[in-house]
């Protein structure tokens, strides 16, 4: 059974090597510039999908919306906080989400799988899925400032913008958001973004601590 699969990935190296190791084992493998116009030819297909950054996440949710018979799997860096991207990709549209490092058997066997109708994950991400957010569950470290400040980085804004707003030189306020992700566990601006996301800290309803009454 020949699977079509799409690669979608920054680097021509690892495009060339997914497609080497799938064509192996019989499968039409293509590297579409457009993959959306490559989804709309209607044929049951799979698309390998690496998310690097929010340019990324916005072509999974089009994929998503693009309807069709096609299935994404999506590739995620080894530096997944707890699984929370691959929670998120899930929500967000894909069918499977597979590790970047992933070796050749384990590709093989995700795509023929997903294609199949299967969903393939790592355990730790079905069980970020299983956790329901819960919107009165804001930690008392977080607060109302450093809520807010999150909820804007959400929407797009720089830090630089989110230090004029706040009132600091970018300077500090790259001191203070980096002692917050330190303390949410993560390390970066996205992966904060996406742990706020997963636990519900980003909900209309979900206050912080003390900013009730």
């Amino acid at each position: 059974m020949a699977v079509h699969v799409a690669v979608v990935d920054p680097l021509p190296m690892f495009r060339q090597g997914v497609a080497t190791v799938l064509s192996a084992a019989g499968h039409d493998v293509e590297t579409p510039a457009d993959v959306l116009a490559w989804v709309r030819r209607g044929q049951r297909q799979v698309v390998l999908l690496t998310l690097v950054g929010e340019p990324d996440w916005e072509l999974l949710g089009r994929l998503r919306d693009a309807g069709g018979t096609h299935a994404v799997i999506v590739l995620i860096g080894a530096d997944d906080p707890g699984a929370l991207l691959g929670a998120r990709a899930v929500r967000s549209g894909a069918r499977s989400v597979l590790p970047r490092e992933v070796t050749p058997g384990a590709l093989r066997r995700t795509v023929e799988a997903t294609y199949d109708g299967q969903a393939v994950m790592p355990a730790a991400v079905a069980s970020a899925l299983s956790s329901a957010p819960r919107a009165d569950a804001v930690p008392e470290f977080l607060g109302a400032r450093r809520l807010s400040w999150l909820r804007q980085l959400a929407t797009g804004m720089t830090v630089a913008q989110l230090a004029r707003r706040s009132g600091y030189s970018e300077r500090a306020m790259f001191r203070m958001l980096q002692a917050l992700y330190q303390e949410m566990g993560v390390s970066t601006r996205i992966q904060a973004i996406v742990r706020a996301q997963a636990e519900g800290w980003l909900r209309a309803d979900a206050d912080a601590p003390g900013s009730r009454g």
